[in-house]
């Protein structure tokens, strides 16, 4: 029998703060993590919008052109939708149950706000972004773009149980997650009715942690509540939930990239100066051309 992955911590809702104007987030980590960059590698950065209510307005809001480098951007959308452009000629709006997935590589610039129709109308708007670091060797790879509807998620459906499984990359129970990553990565999202429950392993070695979306938990023993943030210790493969009521989870899990981390702003590389050069060859516009 596999043993449980212990809860090492719980963390609140930090203080939030706007990116741009139209982003209100709570940063989890890195800002929470005390200085240790690397310690939920491959990732490096969740920012999450909770749940809130934007009033009508005809100018979109949300973040003006910027550029990124050595890693990846993925946006998750709840409520509201998201428009995305960017320098590499790849655009997209996002709703509810969508992903976008934005590979920086060797540079891009890109912006990103309220889809018009939404802005104009207003309304509940939560989301997600997490930012995935890359290895050293893939760190300059030409930017792409992966547009996931709701609908590409691969669906692990329990009826017996009251729970499905939403896979966005890895695999869970064999249903296979549409994304491509760069280094073995397990994201799902878990959908649980009141009073059900699943239990399933993840590797050991796995850095691992869960966003409670909606409702609340019981996980691997410990109450999660809604819009807190639960990272595991590496001891042990199993996760098991318990939902006291109805509950969706964001669970991230993935092989540790072992590697040196320097990051500057928008910027994710393994060295201070790969960070210099990475602002030489933006002055040089070797990011390409955006317009605002």
């Amino acid at each position: 029998m596999s043993i449980q992955k212990s809860i090492e911590r719980i963390i609140a809702p930090p203080a939030p703060h706007m990116v741009g104007d139209g982003f209100r987030v709570h940063n989890f980590f890195p800002g929470e993590m005390e200085g240790n960059l690397a310690r939920l590698s491959p990732f490096f950065l969740l920012d999450y919008n909770a749940l809130m209510e934007w009033p009508p307005r005809e100018q979109p809001r949300g973040v003006g052109v910027h550029p990124h480098r050595g890693f990846e951007t993925v946006t998750f959308a709840y409520h509201g939708r998201i428009a995305h452009h960017d320098s590499a000629g790849n655009s997209g709006v996002i709703g509810e149950g969508d992903v976008q997935w934005m590979t920086a590589g060797s540079g891009v610039l890109h912006k990103e706000y309220h889809e018009k129709e939404f802005s104009r109308k207003g309304g509940p708007y939560q989301m997600v972004q997490l930012w995935v670091n890359l290895p050293a060797k893939h760190k300059m790879t030409a930017p792409k773009y992966q547009a996931i509807t709701a609908k590409e998620w691969g669906l692990c459906e329990i009826p017996e149980s009251g729970v499905n499984v939403r896979v966005l990359t890895g695999t869970f129970k064999d249903v296979k997650g549409p994304a491509s990553t760069f280094t073995p990565i397990e994201i799902y999202e878990l959908i649980l009715r009141k009073g059900s429950s699943i239990s399933f392993d993840l590797p050991q070695q796995y850095n691992t942690g869960l966003l409670m979306i909606r409702g609340e938990a019981m996980v691997n023993g410990h109450e999660i509540p809604t819009d807190h943030f639960a990272i595991f210790k590496n001891d042990g493969e199993n996760i098991a939930i318990e939902a006291d009521e109805d509950a969706t989870m964001l669970l991230l899990s993935g092989e540790p990239i072992h590697e040196p981390i320097f990051s500057y702003g928008p910027f994710v590389m393994n060295t201070r100066e790969e960070i210099i050069k990475a602002y030489e060859d933006l002055n040089k516009g070797l990011f390409g051309y955006l317009e605002d």
